[in-house]
């Protein structure tokens, strides 16, 4: 196990950079249904990217080595849209001390609407420095690649992701009330094993994972 984590960091990022560089040069034909499926692909690998980034704050991605651990969890955020690991890693460990309280960072009390919580979730986490860089290099590659395609298999996966993210791994566990007995303030979704991975990477196994942090998201499915 203790390489397994590394082997399958690099797979996820292999297979998100050759998705998109096909994505980048493949002539859109919206008559097939391949567009939107390589829309789905690109979504779920950038979800991948994040989850990769996120085992990393737990030290999962690479144990015996916390130097190349965090390098990859910072690569991975980085590759995600340009997120920030040093931001991300203090507020997601803030989540899991405080979940579902006015100290959780990812929480919105008091107003439990998808869109108002998922845009507070969003303006604690996307700066302004985020959005240049990204802008920036949506305008230098534009030069060599189709506008199109750019926002087909660049642009929309990865803010769908962060939809996908926010729905399976915040909205969904965390809304609502929840048992006094219950520490994390999580709950999980039932017991369906390829419905948890497509949705989210098993994160949608989400007291599981409060309840143990360190077990990588490959192997949470075992928790259940």
């Amino acid at each position: 196990m203790r390489k397994t984590g590394l082997f399958i960091a690099f797979l996820i990022i292999g297979l998100w950079a050759a998705c998109l560089v096909y994505n980048l040069t493949y002539t859109v034909d919206y008559r097939s249904p391949w567009p939107y499926l390589l829309i789905l692909l690109q979504t779920h690998l950038y979800t991948g990217l994040f989850i990769t980034a996120h085992d990393a704050m737990h030290g999962t991605v690479f144990p015996s080595h916390p130097k190349i651990n965090h390098f990859m969890g910072r690569l991975c955020a980085l590759l995600f849209m340009y997120n920030s690991y040093s931001k991300l890693f203090p507020k997601h460990h803030e989540h899991h001390r405080h979940a579902g309280t006015d100290a959780d960072p990812d929480f919105h009390k008091g107003n439990e609407n998808f869109w108002v919580w998922f845009f507070s979730f969003a303006k604690e986490y996307v700066t302004i420095w985020q959005i240049l860089a990204a802008a920036i290099t949506f305008n230098l590659l534009k030069l060599f690649i189709p506008t199109e395609n750019l926002i087909l298999f660049w642009i929309i996966p990865s803010f769908l992701s962060m939809l996908q993210l926010f729905f399976f791994g915040t909205y969904l566990p965390h809304r609502g009330e929840h048992k006094p007995e219950n520490p994390h303030h999580a709950r999980s979704q039932r017991k369906n094993h390829l419905q948890a991975f497509l949705s989210c990477y098993f994160f949608g196994y989400h007291y599981e994972h409060h309840d143990s942090p360190g077990t990588p998201w490959w192997k949470l499915w075992e928790k259940v």
